[in-house]
C-alpha cells in the first residue's frame, strides 16, 4: 500500500525532474516571503508606519492584539531583577552546558575576527554602536538564539544590545531566555515581539532607543519587517525556513541520514533534502523517515512539512548531486560519503554551514561549534555569509596627502574631475596648486 511520504522520492531520470524539483525549492524560498504589494505586505507596512508615528502606544496595541498581552509602555522592559531570578534558578547542568557554548563560540569568532587588523593605513574598523536581536517565542525556549547573535557582536566590540522577544511564556519571556541574557550580562531585554518590536528597534519609541543592526530569526512577519527597514539599519538577512540538504552515498547510515532530515523539517516549516548516487540509500533513507517521524512529539505536522518542502532525490552520478547542491545554496549542507566527504566538502561553493561526517550533524553546529547558527537560506548563500563578529563591524576608509603627493596627482584629478564636468571639484585642487 502506498505511503503518503513516498511522493518525496524524486529522480534525476524522471522528465519531469526539473520542474518538481525547482517547484519543492521555491516553496521553500517562499515561505518566508509576502508577495509585493499583497494584503499582508500592505498589512506589514501599515503596521511599521503606525509604530514609527505612534510609538509606545502603537506597540502596545499590537502586542496585545497579535500576543494576547496587554502591557503599558513601562512594562515593556523586563525588570533587572527577573533577570537575575531566571539566572538564579537555571537548571546548573544546563547552565554550565550553556557557559561551555558561550566559551566555544567566542573562541571562534575572536579566531576569525578582521576588527583588530587595523594595519593598514587605508582602513579603520569600528564596532556598530547598539544592536537589537530578535529572539523567536516558539513554544520552546531558544536561549542558543541569544548565543548565536550576541556572542558574536560581543566579540566585535559591540556594547550596547537589546534583545526583543513577544511574552508568549505566561505573558513574559521563557526564563531560559531570560538567564542567559543576564549571564551575557545583557540587561535591556523586552517583552516585544513581531513587525511592531522591528519597527520600534529600527525607529526607536519614546521607551525603545533605536539601533543600528538588527539580527536574529522570526516568522514571515519579522523577517518581512526587517527587509522593510533595511537601510534604516542594517540587517543580517531575510531568513526564511530552516533547511538541510544531505549529500549521501552507500557508506550513509539510513537511520542517521533519516534522523537529520527529521531535526530540520521537525520546525514546521523546515526543508529536509537528500542528493545520493545510491537507490539503496534512498529507498531506506525514506523507509527510515516513515518510522520515524511516527515516533516524534508533532508527526502529523513534520509529516505535511516533508510532503511540502523535503524530498529524497536519486542522481545519475555524484558529480551531478554536487553541482545541483551548488545550485540549491543550502542553508546547513551535511556530507556523509564515507572516506570522500572532505573531497566533496572542496567542491561545494554555496552553503550556508557545510558539515562533514557521519559525526557531524546539524545539531552540533546549531548549538556547540562555534560558529553561528545564524545562516542564510532560501538560495541566498550564493551571496550572504553567517552571522559572525565581522558583521558587527564597519570599516572607514583613510586617505591621507601631503602637499608633494597631491601635486604629483593633480593633473589626472583635475582631468578626471572636469571629464565628469564637476567644475567645483576640479577647482578644489587647483585652489591648493596656486597657492603652494
Amino acid at each position: 500500500m502506498p505511503h503518503q511520504l513516498d511522493q518525496i522520492r524524486i529522480s534525476s531520470s524522471q522528465p519531469d525532474f526539473d520542474e518538481r524539483l525547482g517547484k519543492m525549492r521555491f516553496a521553500v524560498v517562499h515561505a518566508t516571503r509576502f508577495k509585493l504589494y499583497s494584503r499582508d505586505h500592505k498589512h506589514l507596512q501599515a503596521i511599521m508606519q503606525d509604530v514609527f508615528e505612534r510609538k509606545d502606544q502603537a506597540v502596545a496595541e499590537y502586542t496585545e492584539r497579535f500576543d494576547g498581552v496587554k502591557l503599558n509602555p513601562e512594562e515593556f522592559k523586563v525588570p533587572r531583577d527577573d533577570l537575575q531570578s531566571a539566572h538564579t534558578n537555571i537548571d546548573d547542568s544546563l547552565l554550565q552546558s550553556v557557559r561551555q557554548a558561550i566559551a566555544n563560540v567566542k573562541k571562534y569568532q575572536k579566531e576569525i575576527f578582521i576588527g583588530n587588523t587595523n594595519t593598514h593605513p587605508g582602513v579603520k574598523y569600528t564596532p556598530i554602536k547598539r544592536v537589537g536581536i530578535c529572539v523567536p517565542g516558539a513554544s520552546a525556549p531558544l536561549p542558543s538564539t541569544v548565543i548565536m547573535t550576541a556572542v558574536p557582536a560581543q566579540v566585535a566590540g559591540v556594547h550596547s544590545i537589546v534583545v526583543v522577544s513577544p511574552p508568549r511564556h505566561k505573558g513574559g519571556i521563557h526564563p531560559v531566555i531570560l538567564a542567559v541574557c543576564y549571564e551575557l550580562g545583557i540587561d535591556e531585554v523586552y517583552r516585544i515581539g513581531g513587525a511592531q518590536a522591528v519597527a520600534a528597534l529600527a525607529q526607536g519609541t519614546t521607551t525603545i532607543q533605536r539601533v543600528e543592526k538588527i539580527v536574529g530569526p522570526g516568522n514571515q512577519w519579522v523577517q518581512m519587517a526587517k527587509r522593510e527597514a533595511f537601510g534604516l539599519v542594517d540587517i543580517d538577512s531575510v531568513a526564511g525556513p530552516s533547511e538541510v540538504l544531505i549529500i549521501a552515498n552507500d557508506k550513509a547510515n539510513p537511520a542517521w541520514v533519516a534522523a537529520d532530515m527529521l531535526s530540520q523539517a521537525e520546525h514546521a516549516p523546515g526543508s529536509a533534502v537528500l542528493f545520493t548516487d545510491s537507490e539503496d540509500l534512498a529507498r531506506n533513507a525514506l523507509n527510515e523517515l516513515k518510522k520515524q517521524v511516527e515516533q516524534l512529539d508533532r508527526p502529523k505536522e513534520t509529516t505535511e512539512c516533508l510532503k511540502q518542502f523535503s524530498a529524497v532525490v536519486t542522481f545519475n552520478s555524484m558529480e551531478k548531486a554536487i553541482e545541483t547542491a551548488n545550485d540549491f545554496a543550502s542553508e546547513h549542507l551535511e556530507i556523509q560519503c564515507g572516506n570522500q566527504s572532505r573531497e566533496i566538502a572542496h567542491k561545494i561553493e554555496n552553503a550556508g554551514a557545510i558539515f562533514i561526517g557521519d559525526y557531524s550533524p546539524v545539531a552540533v553546529g546549531d548549538y556547540w561549534a562555534g560558529p553561528s547558527h545564524t545562516l542564510p537560506t532560501g538560495m541566498t548563500a550564493k551571496f550572504f555569509s553567517p552571522l559572525s563578529a565581522n558583521d558587527f563591524i564597519k570599516s572607514t576608509s583613510i586617505i591621507e596627502y601631503d602637499k608633494d603627493k597631491l601635486a604629483e596627482s593633480a593633473e589626472d584629478i583635475i582631468r578626471l574631475a572636469e571629464a565628469e564636468g564637476l567644475d567645483a571639484h576640479a577647482k578644489s585642487i587647483k585652489f591648493r596648486l596656486k597657492q603652494t
